[in-house]
């Protein structure tokens, strides 16, 4: 399936806008996934075996997740189970709907496998995909993989409103998702990253927790891979503090590797987050770091730069109990998600682990004893 995408359909997608194709794509999978045959078909072709692990209290089919910002809202939910993915992450979703930035805004630097994008969280607001969610539960199409939403902040919201507005996202969206991200660190709203910053956290989190009552959803945070070690290290006093459920490492980079292809250069110039190929390096030493500083008690979620099961395992071993995937699904296709877990099982027989959670950090474990 790999190979029939990346030699003969992705060349055909890759002639066309960007974001053009990415509506595209998302559209043809609302479709699939308001006929569930079409569904069962995607599945027989593209399912994943298990691979289970469980996080959070819930049980997950495989590690590979959908990363956000590929279904902001919802519209394809029962599709990425058919794909293969053992969760999904829908969003990043504001409070209040936004355009998102001016077009174009997304961009391929292909020679390297990488997108910049500036979409700027558009998308319809929280009250939309509540009602967009609750129509498939209604319909019975709710997926059976646990469902992820990402928050993040209004751009007509000042910092110092920024725990409120995220808190209304929450309370709307509380009772249709398994867990929730804080996202403070994209590189596409004015001053985001800000709240990274550890009394900005501090308020926001507690302003969700507050909501959370006794049935208490998971709260991960969302960081960035352009932080420091010492930034890092202060957002993880917040864990206990906080009830911090997990970290998802990393967002999208604005760091930008050297290039001889004027190409990818002018790609490059272009304002915006970076993802793919360039950001696995820094994600994997972002996630070893996490990992190390919390002695493996906090679970990690990995992204950033996986179009393999190298790469999969890679960060897996570094200390993620789960990963994600977005460029990587753009450059590899529909059958990312079952190639990995396979690659994965190879890589649990040949390394003598009978779960894929003893496997999780066993690469820094070797690095302590050596």
């Amino acid at each position: 399936m790999s190979w029939f995408y990346r030699r003969l359909l992705r060349p055909v997608l890759f002639a066309e806008d960007a974001e053009k194709i990415h509506s595209f794509t998302l559209r043809g999978l609302n479709w699939a996934s308001r006929h569930p045959l079409v569904c069962e078909a995607l599945e027989s072709f593209l399912t994943a075996p298990p691979l289970a692990i469980e996080l959070f209290g819930r049980k997950f089919p495989n590690p590979i997740g959908l990363a956000a910002g590929m279904d902001k809202m919802g519209e394809a939910v029962p599709a990425w189970a058919a794909l293969g993915f053992g969760f999904s992450e829908l969003g990043g979703v504001t409070w209040h709907a936004q355009p998102g930035n001016p077009a174009p805004r997304i961009f391929r630097a292909s020679a390297d496998e990488a997108i910049v994008n500036r979409m700027g969280f558009n998308n319809d607001g929280a009250v939309a995909l509540a009602h967009r969610l609750t129509a498939w539960r209604a319909r019975g199409a709710w997926p059976s993989h646990p469902v992820g939403i990402n928050l993040g902040k209004s751009k007509a919201t000042p910092l110092h409103e920024a725990p409120a507005d995220y808190a209304n996202s929450f309370r709307v969206l509380r009772e249709l998702a398994d867990f929730f991200v804080v996202n403070v660190s994209s590189p596409n709203t004015p001053n985001l990253r800000q709240l990274q910053d550890q009394a900005a956290l501090d308020e926001i989190l507690a302003a969700l927790q507050a909501l959370n009552g006794t049935a208490a959803k998971p709260i991960l945070v969302k960081v960035a891979p352009d932080l420091t070690f010492a930034a890092l290290d202060e957002i993880l006093e917040l864990v206990g503090p906080r009830q911090i459920a997990g970290i998802v490492a990393t967002n999208t980079t604005t760091n930008r590797p050297e290039s001889s292809d004027l190409t990818v250069r002018r790609t490059y110039a272009e304002a915006g987050g970076l993802s793919g190929r360039p950001l696995r390096s820094r994600s994997t030493e972002v996630i070893r770091h996490l990992h190390r500083q919390t002695r493996g008690a906090l679970p990690i979620i990995g992204v950033g730069g996986i179009f393999s099961a190298d790469d999969a395992w890679e960060k897996i071993t570094a200390g993620a109990s789960l990963v994600q995937v977005y460029t990587g699904l753009v450059y590899e296709g529909p059958g990312l998600a079952g190639e990995l877990v396979r690659g994965l099982q190879q890589r649990l027989r040949a390394g003598g682990f009978s779960t894929l959670a003893s496997a999780v950090g066993s690469a820094a474990l070797a690095q302590r004893q050596g």
